[in-house]
């Protein structure tokens, strides 16, 4: 199936995404597309280095006629999210991705696409292995471990690029120009419980399905069900009207995705087994109405399971229950300022609960840092009335936007130009690398872009052809019309 995305226009851009798809590439474990992107720099006898984070860089020199041009510095990142469906059998650790082309779309078959930030990856490759399209002199910078803390960009030194103008390509929609993005701050909350025999005996496997999930930043206003929260509400309400045990809890799966799935399995006594399938279908049933509009696929399901050995006490159930369902989740606070943007956000990412120890984790994010410490705070005081011990990483400030900057101009201008239309100069609550290579970089001006990309994070991850035709075609235009140097 890949064959038919090698056909696609621009080919090359394809051609380099069909390439890197057939790499692994998960967040922490980069070191075989890593390795890919450095033989790529060499093969083209380029300048490449590697950081001591992993972090690549490659120079090509200008084109003839544009070497008085100032020096562009183009930057994505490597790892992509590994989200597959349920009922998808693929291995990330083995398997390239499985492609199709569906009508004006890119798609995988039951997993994320790699999308983002692969057409940006490959966009930039393209550049670097052309012989016959004009640009300024370039700097690829590839980042590693962006999808899970920015870890690359943090450890970016000063000093290793020269340019003072980087274009990021990492945005998802192609009438936007991004200038500012927020900042954020991982929250764990873990601990320990000592497991009793259940009273009941008859077990149940619950689980919650087919939510629509997504970027826990680009899509947090959406207003999407939470897999974590709906699985808590449930919970709770079983154990109030049925006076169930929970043997343990499995849900959601990464820190920046919006949970999808939750599993449960739970034990009640049989002469109440009635009423919580009664109780059940009717709160799915109020689920379903709910979320009918963000979350038509939701599911609710109850399926007799072997009775386990233990179950939480009914104190630190109670404690665990009331916990996840005071910890905040969606959006904290809108912007006063810029009209529409999230200015502050929570995604309860991961719920696990098994054999007498728990995880509870969060992705917190603000464009604000003194209002990210409050959400952090609140958080932090809703699992610690359980006793958790609490662990804070991965925190990365925002990105302060500068719409005067000349590189926002010039794309401004050139939007309007090339599709007779008002680009979109914004802000986004998702976290972009930015704000982090700035700290080291304090005067490079930069800018953000991107062809559509739909359900980034997500198996519902998808390209938008025509989409990638006119992200290609503004990028090149921009390099023709970058300034000479002072």
């Amino acid at each position: 199936m890949n064959e038919q995305i090698r056909e696609l226009e621009p080919k090359a851009l394809w051609n380099h995404f069909a390439d890197l798809n057939a790499v692994p590439r998960p967040s922490k474990k980069e070191q075989r597309v890593i390795a890919f992107i450095k033989a790529f720099g060499e093969s083209l006898k380029l300048d490449t280095y590697e950081d001591e984070a992993g972090n690549v860089i490659i120079r090509k020199p200008a084109t003839a006629g544009m070497e008085n041009r100032q020096t562009i510095v183009l930057q994505s990142h490597l790892d992509m999210v590994h989200q597959k469906n349920s009922d998808t059998n693929f291995d990330f650790n083995t398997q390239g991705i499985e492609m199709y082309v569906d009508g004006d779309w890119v798609r995988a078959r039951g997993t994320t696409l790699g999308a983002d930030n692969g057409i940006g990856v490959s966009a930039i490759m393209s550049l670097l292995s052309s012989t016959d399209i004009p640009h300024p002199a370039l700097e690829a910078l590839f980042t590693i471990d962006e999808e899970t803390g920015m870890t690359g960009a943090l450890s970016l030194k000063g000093g290793l690029l020269h340019g003072k103008t980087l274009l990021n390509l990492d945005t998802e929609a192609d009438n936007e120009l991004t200038i500012g993005c927020a900042g954020g701050i991982d929250i764990t909350a873990t601990g320990n419980y000592e497991p009793v025999k259940p009273s009941g005996n008859t077990a149940y496997t619950i689980a919650v399905k087919g939510l629509t999930g997504g970027h826990s930043g680009a899509d947090i206003h959406l207003g999407r069900a939470n897999a974590n929260k709906v699985m808590n509400r449930i919970l709770l309400q079983l154990t109030r009207e049925c006076n169930i045990g929970i043997a343990g809890i499995n849900g959601g799966s990464l820190r920046n995705a919006i949970p999808r799935e939750s599993v449960a399995v739970i034990v009640v006594d049989e002469n109440r087994a009635a009423d919580l399938r009664d109780g059940l279908a009717a709160l799915a049933a109020i689920l379903q109405e709910e979320y009918k509009v963000t979350d038509p696929k939701l599911t609710v399901s109850a399926e007799p399971a072997d009775l386990p050995a233990q179950v939480l006490d009914t104190v630190f159930q109670y404690k665990l229950l009331r916990a996840v369902y005071a910890c905040p989740n969606g959006i904290y606070r809108m912007s006063p300022e810029i009209s529409g943007l999230v200015q502050s956000s929570n995604n309860l990412a991961r719920v696990l609960v098994a054999d007498g120890a728990y995880s509870l984790q969060c992705l917190t994010r603000s464009s604000v840092d003194s209002e990210k410490t409050d959400l952090k705070d609140a958080i932090s005081s809703a699992f610690e009335l359980m006793d958790a011990s609490l662990a804070y990483g991965g925190s990365y400030p925002g990105w302060a936007p500068k719409p005067d900057a000349p590189i926002v101009k010039l794309m401004t201008n050139l939007y309007t130009e090339l599709f007779h239309d008002q680009a979109h100069v914004n802000a986004v609550h998702a976290g972009l690398e930015c704000g982090i290579l700035g700290t080291n970089y304090h005067d490079m001006q930069m800018i953000s872009f991107g062809p559509n990309i739909n359900g980034a994070h997500s198996p519902d991850e998808c390209a938008q052809i025509s989409s990638v035709q006119k992200f290609w075609h503004y990028l090149l235009e921009t390099l023709k019309r970058i300034p000479a140097k002072a």
